[in-house]
């Protein structure tokens, strides 16, 4: 018998028992909704309105008291009132005859009510007498009053009894149907059981086989044979399994050759390139590195750079895989020195995701780019330009001398044309002098030899401090220069005479570039464990293009480039922000101003040792 057939055998057994309990619960459910609905519709109406009836005629009872009282028109207007409700519940109940006798009850009912109601009007005539109507109420209106309520109560008592009588066979057909329930699951459940037994013999068994035989093929064990003893889907299952099995075993023979011969080709490949390269899967184990790979960080096919001697290493490879973008360090990271060989070398360390079709990250390659060559370039240069500085310096200060006591006329008179020509030369040597000390400036900033005096400073007081010699420039040039900074900001890591040339650098450039009428503002703010300090300005702006290259030494916006200085006050803030361990920025928009911040570390979070240094 074929696997469909045994299920479908089962399932139609399961199906019959289901439908059979379903119109049997139906039919049951119908006959207590029709009992219910009797009890409701013909039975529960009576009796509200029997309870109506009562309570009208109690209050048409009170309203001939008032009348009696000499109370008229209270008493008439109730009367009247609860006439209307009385006869309105009346005919609801001549409606709703549903039981023997209650019919001949109901009409008994409407006779009395008609000589009460005849009755009652002789106490609304004001041709009656007081003493009339009091004998009209106790002769006539009292006995009727009585036998209308006792008709009322007994058509009353007549439906409750009905309603107490179908609730009683309501339970009882419930018992009938809840026991009949309990049956009918009690077979369910022995058939579902059977069901499941045979399930269990039939399909999960052999399931279980092919699971197992499943992981063992996954372990890499394609020996393995699944045995099966019928001919359905399970058995038709477990020998396309074993063939497929087999069909592996012989791939494998011939593949793995093939593998090996990729493998080592890769392997090969890899060791000709010249930078350290390694690719790591999803886990972070090395798979194919290169040997300078191997070499400078030990990263070997088989490793783990989760659990390697950098840390760093193991944050690159986080990030890139959990952002799914080239990332690179940053900072006092961003080249890694090594010695190789006993060979000192400088690598830019960046992390490329490997994104798999549904562009999710797979793996990662870890690209360590060999900057050796171009950082002793760089020091080449930093010592050049340092060394061309130091034997300007010398002859610079002598010139200056000159024309300063040339200038002064202690040597000799000097004609007007003669002093024009030496203001001018003075003028370009102080502003040659000023360029060969900030290259001094630079050097030693790049080369760590520079002293910083950090200690505690009051953002509020260096601000106060830094900002006034500039306040009379600022009037001189129709700019309104304004500070704006809470009063309560914590102290932060700064050398003094340092940040003093940052302020004095961004100020200036900001009061130069600003228009009459402009603004300048100097602000200060909070930013985690960082106080921020920003210069901002109602300037021309400065196109985007050219923010990023703002702070490289020698460089100037070519639109603002004439009586702009030689490029080297930015890249002096930003080594002296650097030297502090905090970061620098512009934003600018074209017409609009520019802003330049920088951040300093609060003391609240200690400074590092680079800080302080």
């Amino acid at each position: 018998m074929s696997l469909r057939r045994k299920l479908a055998l089962g399932f139609l057994g399961l199906l019959m028992i289901i439908a059979g309990i379903g119109v049997h619960n139906i039919t049951r459910i119908t006959s207590l909704g029709q009992s219910i609905e009797v009890i409701l519709r013909e039975n529960y109406r009576s009796v509200v309105a029997c309870q109506q009836m009562k309570e009208a005629l109690d209050r048409m009872d009170s309203g001939a008291v008032f009348v009696l009282l000499g109370a008229y028109q209270k008493g008439n207007g109730q009367i009247v009132q609860q006439e209307a409700l009385f006869e309105k519940a009346l005919r609801a109940e001549l409606a709703n005859i549903t039981l023997p006798g209650e019919g001949e009850k109901a009409e008994s009912l409407k006779r009395l009510y008609d000589q009460y109601r005849s009755s009652i009007g002789v106490m609304a005539n004001p041709a009656f007498g007081r003493e009339a109507r009091r004998k009209k109420y106790f002769d006539e209106l009292q006995p009727l009053f009585q036998k209308i309520k006792k008709t009322a109560d007994d058509i009353e008592r007549m439906n409750q009894r009905n309603m107490v009588e179908m609730d009683t066979r309501a339970k009882l057909q419930a018992a009938s149907v809840r026991r009949q329930m309990y049956l009918m699951l009690l077979a369910s459940t022995l058939v579902a059981a059977s069901f499941l037994f045979l399930t269990g013999k039939w399909i999960l068994t052999p399931i279980t086989r092919l699971i197992y035989s499943a992981n063992e093929i996954r372990k890499g064990n394609l020996d393995l044979v699944v045995q099966s003893g019928s001919r359905d889907e399970i058995g038709q299952l477990s020998e396309a399994f074993n063939e497929m099995a087999a069909s592996l075993r012989e791939f494998r023979r011939t593949d793995q050759a093939r593998l090996l011969r990729i493998q080592r080709s890769t392997q090969q490949a890899f060791d000709s390139l010249p930078d350290a390269i390694a690719v790591l899967n999803a886990e972070g184990e090395v798979e194919v590195a290169t040997g300078a790979a191997r070499d400078a960080f030990g990263l070997k096919p088989g490793g783990s750079a989760r659990e390697g001697a950098f840390p760093w290493m193991a944050v690159l490879f986080e990030e890139a895989l959990r952002k799914g973008r080239v990332v690179e360090l940053e900072g006092g990271q961003a080249v890694v020195q090594r010695f190789v060989r006993n060979e000192e070398k400088f690598y830019r360390p960046r992390a490329v995701p490997i994104l798999d079709p549904g562009r999710e990250p797979a793996g990662v390659v870890l690209i360590f780019q060999d900057v050796t060559q171009q950082r002793r370039q760089d020091e080449m240069k930093r010592g050049v330009i340092s060394t061309v500085s130091h034997q300007l310096k010398t002859p610079l200060t002598s010139i200056r001398m000159a024309l300063h006591l040339l200038l002064e006329e202690k040597i000799g008179g000097l004609t007007p044309k003669q002093a024009d020509l030496l203001v001018a030369a003075r003028e370009d040597a102080d502003r040659l002098h000023t360029i060969v000390d900030e290259l001094l400036d630079i050097g030693r900033m790049e080369s760590g030899k520079a002293e910083m005096d950090v200690r505690p400073v009051s953002p509020g007081g260096m601000v106060s401090e830094e900002v006034e010699p500039y306040r009379s420039a600022a009037r001189d040039g129709g700019v309104c220069l304004s500070v704006e900074m809470p009063a309560d900001l914590p102290k932060v890591w700064a050398d003094p005479a340092r940040i003093a040339h940052v302020f004095s650098n961004l100020l200036s450039n900001a009061l130069k570039h600003t228009p009459p009428g402009g603004n300048v503002t100097l602000s200060a703010r909070e930013e985690g464990e960082f106080v921020r300090f920003g210069v901002s300005d109602t300037g021309a702006g400065i196109p985007g293009r050219f923010l990023p290259r703002l702070f490289e030494p020698f460089f100037r916006v070519p639109e603002q480039a004439a009586g702009s200085g030689v490029g080297l006050g930015l890249a002096i803030v930003k080594e002296i922000v650097d030297a502090h361990g905090g970061t620098v920025g512009v934003e600018s928009r074209e017409g609009h101003g520019s802003t330049f911040f920088f951040s300093l570390r609060k003391t609240g979070c200690p400074a590092s040792e680079e800080d302080r240094a």
